[in-house]
């Protein structure tokens, strides 16, 4: 019984080595005894046997949920950036515009799907842009990659990594010394530019390592991090950089349309607002007109504009209003008051 239970023992430890993908070259068959001489070695691994042992695993587990799987993962950072980037841009805006009008944003008690669906419709542009050069990047990476295979120009394809790697670097040294210089006057595409550049450099670090023409080679786990810091390091600095440029282009266009509200007030909905108290209204260009028997009277006040709805509350422009001298009138959304919109 024990020579049995010790033999049971010998055999789990192959099978556990074989689940790992390890065999140990030359070692004693299953049983523990050695083939006997001039007999048919079939259990001896063939030299590509090991390899093939070592790679079945991994051709079970890329299944194609695996590689779904890796792709959604390959994916979920950038759609979370853009996402990310997509909220931010609508707080940056919002905020922005609503300096511009004398407000805080805090006063509108705007919700993160709020600034997500105010950020959309201004940043379609940038992200069709982003999209297209992402596009042309991939068609350039993979006409590059090709000239790496044997037989092809290799030099040209050396030429253009190291190209890529001192443009990149140059440019993105340019527009950090342009910031630095003039952080007032800075152009609005300098984050944006900066940004380019390091990706340009870090596309050409990469095409240069493969233009060495040294064989493959086993990555050790020093190179392996080193690789992977380094691309944690350019995704962080690109994400920054990102949120710099969006944030300097939301308060361009939040100051716009803060700007556009007082050149087309007249064609924003007309509120009328009826009320059983007096509101005391006192802003210019508003007028109180008093309704009803003298025991029970409405107050009616003309001469509002609806600006927006949020938060429980109405905010409402009178006529005449500016950005240099302007009052915004906040109102309660309950049964306290009742308001009409129309046309003019």
């Amino acid at each position: 019984m024990d020579g049995q239970a010790g033999a049971g023992h010998t055999e789990a430890d192959p099978a556990v080595l074989a689940d790992d993908g390890e065999i140990a070259a030359g070692g004693p068959a299953a049983g523990g005894s050695a083939p006997a001489p001039g007999s048919s070695s079939v259990g001896t691994p063939s030299p590509g046997g090991a390899a093939a042992t070592a790679a079945a695993p991994d051709a079970d587990v890329r299944t194609p949920l695996a590689k779904a799987l890796a792709i959604i993962s390959s994916i979920g950072p950038p759609v979370t950036v853009a996402t990310a980037l997509l909220v931010y841009f609508g707080w940056a805006r919002s905020d922005a515009q609503a300096r511009a009008m004398g407000l805080d944003v805090s006063l509108f008690g705007y919700t993160v799907q709020d600034y997500a669906l105010r950020g959309i419709r201004s940043l379609f542009f940038p992200l069709v842009s982003l999209l297209i050069a992402g596009l042309v990047w991939l068609a350039a990476d993979d006409w590059v990659r090709s000239q790496l295979r044997p037989g092809r120009r290799g030099r040209l394809a050396a030429r253009l990594s190291a190209a890529a790697a001192i443009g990149g670097i140059c440019l993105a040294a340019a527009c950090w010394l342009l910031a630095v210089v003039l952080p007032q006057g800075a152009f609005l595409a300098v984050p944006f530019l900066m940004a380019a550049g390091v990706l340009l450099a870090e596309w050409g670090v990469r095409l240069h390592r493969l233009t060495l023409g040294r064989g493959p080679r086993p990555a050790g786990r020093l190179v392996v991090q080193h690789r992977a810091l380094e691309t944690t390091f350019v995704f962080t600095l690109v994400t920054v950089l990102l949120f710099w440029g969006v944030s300097d282009f939301a308060q361009v266009v939040g100051r716009g349309l803060a700007a556009d509200i007082e050149a087309q007030l007249p064609s924003l909905p007309r509120a009328d607002v009826y009320s059983h108290a007096d509101l005391s209204i006192g802003a210019p260009g508003v007028k109180q007109t008093r309704l009803g028997a003298a025991s029970a009277p409405v107050y009616r006040y003309t001469g509002l504009h609806l600006l927006v709805v949020s938060g429980g509350r109405f905010f409402l422009l009178p006529d005449g209003w500016t950005l240099a001298r302007g009052t915004v009138v906040v109102l309660p959304d309950n049964d306290a008051v009742r308001v009409e919109f129309g046309n003019r």
